[in-house]
């Protein structure tokens, strides 16, 4: 069978990858190595030629579950896993060398409309318990700060600072940055600590903030139940994500005049290009607003 482990503690220990990156990355190295296995007999990554990928790429792009993303993806895991192997000399000649991915349509990121995220804080939609403050909060601090869901996690009581009413988050590849936020969240923040203090742990700086009811630190697949559970309530669009939120905070702050540079440092983007994609439906908004203003539209 293909190693891959040695790759994927690389890509852990050194380069610092995220627990979603390390994740897919290895499950398409599981699977590119079952195929090579089993369906071509090679079970060694020097004997493996770049007309076996394509065979392999080939079988992804029939596959109906994969999508043209999917696929891309999965070049890039075996790109990034073969040039390690040139690095450390498992391998000499790189067969990805020659491998293109396919292109793939971009789709504009969804987001919820300012209106609907208006009505699920307006609307009494979150019970009046620990949970349901906690719930809010966590929704409220997404959509004011369009933080990714790892750095809403790992929030301490000691990276926030209610003087200046800004938020210390660590990002991709272990980067901190400070984000600003409103008297209203500051407010909310407040009472969430207040309401935790009391009913689950005492004061402490070294704690996380957003916890289950016994105390332990909130898991991924909960947060994402919490923002489904509550955009089910004000939207019908198809994704329901703490992402859908983050593209929803991008999008609102540009339609309402914010500087795209300020947006992207808010973000923790590290170049402009991967911000300027909320342009795009910024200019949606407008042909829109355009074709019910203009006469001859």
């Amino acid at each position: 069978m293909i190693d891959y482990q040695s790759f994927i503690s690389y890509l852990q220990k050194e380069k610092r990858a995220s627990i979603h990156t390390v994740t897919a990355y290895q499950g398409d190295l599981v699977q590119f190595a079952e195929y090579m296995s089993q369906k071509l007999e090679i079970t060694s990554t020097q004997d493996i030629t770049s007309n076996d990928i394509r065979t392999w790429i080939m079988t992804l792009l029939e596959d109906e579950h994969d999508s043209g993303r999917t696929v891309r993806r999965k070049i890039s895991a075996l790109k990034a896993f073969y040039r390690y192997e040139v690095k450390i000399g498992v391998v000499r000649s790189n067969p990805m060398s020659t491998i293109q991915s396919p292109a793939c349509k971009k789709r504009l990121p969804t987001y919820v409309e300012q209106a609907d995220m208006e009505k699920l804080f307006s609307e009494n939609l979150f019970a009046d318990t620990f949970e349901g403050f906690r719930d809010r909060t966590i929704i409220e601090l997404f959509y004011a700060t369009g933080m990714r869901l790892t750095e809403l996690l790992n929030i301490k009581k000691q990276d926030i600072n209610f003087y200046e009413n800004s938020i210390k988050v660590l990002g991709k590849r272990d980067k901190e940055r400070i984000i600003p936020f409103g008297n209203n969240m500051r407010d909310l923040l407040t009472k969430h600590l207040e309401y935790y203090q009391k009913k689950i742990v005492p004061e402490n700086e070294n704690y996380y903030i957003f916890v289950a009811g016994n105390g332990k630190k909130l898991y991924p697949k909960a947060v994402y139940r919490i923002v489904r559970k509550y955009l089910d309530m004000v939207t019908t669009i198809d994704k329901r994500s703490p992402h859908v939120i983050r593209h929803t905070f991008a999008t609102h702050m540009l339609n309402n005049g914010a500087d795209l540079n300020a947006i992207k440092e808010i973000l923790g983007h590290s170049n402009l290009a991967a911000t300027q994609v909320y342009t795009h439906n910024s200019i949606e908004q407008l042909k829109s607003i355009y074709k019910q203003a203009h006469p001859r539209a």
